[in-house]
């Protein structure tokens, strides 16, 4: 199973083209189930049945949420259309087992005062103006850390307030820049001198380009700055941009194509979120509404 899983990886990695983030999820998951396999004796992709699947996946549900079994189900089913495909296999054994249905949560979002207390909050910090620009750029274009911390100097275009970034499966994408935005990495970028257009666009602590962690840790010590919230990640900034965009009236194709999404199913989560204010403005509006 071991070496299935490595040129799985190679082939996700070369052909694919996904996001060092995405390959890491799948070796991860997928090592966890080989894992399972081989506490059970059955190392090899081709003695595994439908069954083998169930009950790893019955093992999970005792501390794994529905949404993380879907993930490792997913996983372990590329994985054998990957070995199906390559002749090493008649059937696909995870096709024979269903989704875990996922619960139906709503994206948490800020609201327009909470948003802007988060933008301000780096005033008076280690570092204002780059976590300023982290967070307006972020809010502004709705686009993913990993697509924020890929970014190069010459992916920004702050004349024509644009910018290019590279979404899942290496789909490149213009996204607008909000004046804001504009300003707090034009303030950055001077103070940085001016960087070269090859140069990673945010830089971390020490010089060299920000990771994922380092933007998430900017996000959560600036809300515990202005309030004490429930865990703000910068994928909520993500899903702000999208609501504030859709109770705005912004189209809901316009949406899908900023945040890159290959479905318009993805982006329609929002809507319930639009739906749900949409309710309390009426409850607070029509005289017929309220008791």
């Amino acid at each position: 199973m071991k070496r299935a899983i490595e040129q799985f990886c190679a082939y996700l990695e070369t052909e694919r083209n996904v996001s060092p983030h995405t390959l890491a999820a799948y070796q991860s998951d997928l090592e966890q189930f080989a894992s399972f396999l081989g506490q059970r004796g059955e190392p090899r992709p081709e003695s595994v049945d439908h069954l083998a699947i169930r009950q790893y996946l019955a093992q999970l549900h005792k501390g794994h949420a529905k949404s993380s079994i879907g993930r490792k189900l997913s996983a372990i089913r590329a994985l054998f259309r990957f070995l199906l495909r390559e002749g090493r296999l008649e059937k696909n054994p995870a096709e024979l087992v269903s989704t875990p249905k996922k619960e139906k949560r709503l994206p948490f979002h800020l609201n327009i005062d909470q948003v802007s207390a988060l933008v301000e909050a780096p005033a008076g910090t280690r570092l204002p103006l780059r976590d300023r620009a982290v967070l307006e750029t972020l809010y502004s274009c709705g686009i993913r850390v990993s697509e924020l911390t890929g970014m190069n100097v010459a992916d920004l275009d702050l004349a024509d307030g644009v910018a290019r970034v590279m979404g899942k499966g290496g789909k490149e994408r213009i996204v607008p820049v909000g004046s804001f935005a504009r300003q707090a990495l034009a303030a950055y970028l001077d103070e940085r001198g001016n960087p070269g257009p090859g140069e990673p666009l945010i830089l971390n602590s020490r010089g060299g380009r920000i990771n994922r962690r380092s933007v998430t840790r900017i996000v959560d010590s600036h809300m515990l700055l202005i309030a004490a919230m429930r865990k703000v990640s910068p994928h909520t900034l993500r899903h702000t941009f999208a609501t504030h965009l859709l109770e705005g009236g912004a189209d809901l194709r316009a949406i899908q194509e900023l945040l890159g999404h290959a479905s318009l199913s993805t982006t329609q989560k929002y809507t319930h979120v639009s739906i749900d204010k949409l309710m309390e403005v009426y409850d607070q509006a029509h005289p017929k509404a309220r008791r």
